[in-house]
């Protein structure tokens, strides 16, 4: 019998990162990344995706391991019955996505931020408690309530909805309507563009921006600075 272990696929707006996981420890034994390219369509990113979890199935089985399963995180709402229902970057709604994994293994599809809230609670820094709010920062802003080691999906599992809504507000100072989406100012997108903006570099992505803020390097300290912040505002 080989080690006990299962396939998991994230499916973000900016890559699909792949991991043979031990069950036994949350340990990834096996990692791959691929860009996700959404503008492709949902057809072709889901390809990419299913054709990667069969390439960890296969590493798996050759290297003595026992994949028993599929659980897939995708970057959307998801309902209860592991349907994709909304295509804000992953056009998946229309698709069997969960039929499509479960051609190689049992499969379960599920909102990326709360699969990763429930690996939190189950290897990580929530297992100790028995309600805590994981929020995940990336290409977007979301979050879930934990209870019990269990994430909260509400009736029809859109109970993650967290930066992406418009908060409408009235200047006091000159009566105009101001109108902010935190998604917009703190994500790892927001962060390129508006660090981008104020220093006139190219950055690529919000890893460079970050690692430039750790270099003290002072544009990019205000935007990581405000973005974390307002972040802190938000939660």
């Amino acid at each position: 019998m080989g080690v006990h272990c299962a396939i998991g696929i994230d499916v973000g707006g900016t890559k699909i990162a792949g991991g043979l996981v031990d069950l036994d420890n949350g340990h990834v034994r096996e990692r791959q990344e691929i860009p996700t390219l959404p503008a492709r369509g949902g057809s072709v990113v889901l390809d990419d995706a299913v054709a990667l979890a069969a390439r960890l199935v296969r590493h798996g089985q050759d290297a003595g391991m026992d994949p028993v399963g599929i659980g897939v995180g995708v970057a959307e709402l998801v309902d209860a019955q592991g349907r994709v229902t909304s295509h804000q970057t992953i056009g998946w709604d229309t698709l069997p996505v969960q039929a499509r994994f479960g051609n190689l293994l049992p499969a379960v599809v599920e909102s990326d931020v709360r699969a990763a809230a429930l690996a939190e609670a189950r290897y990580g820094a929530g297992r100790a408690y028995h309600q805590f709010v994981y929020v995940t920062v990336g290409t977007g802003i979301s979050h879930t309530l934990v209870l019990d080691g269990r994430p909260f999906a509400g009736a029809h599992g859109n109970a993650l909805i967290f930066a992406s809504g418009t908060l409408a507000l009235q200047c006091p100072h000159c009566g105009q309507p101001v109108s902010h989406v935190l998604e917009e100012y703190a994500s790892g997108p927001a962060l390129v563009r508006r660090y981008n903006e104020v220093s006139g570099e190219t950055a690529q992505d919000g890893q460079a921006v970050i690692t430039a803020a750790a270099n003290r390097e002072p544009a990019a300290v205000t935007v990581v600075s405000s973005a974390g912040e307002a972040l802190g505002v938000g939660v």
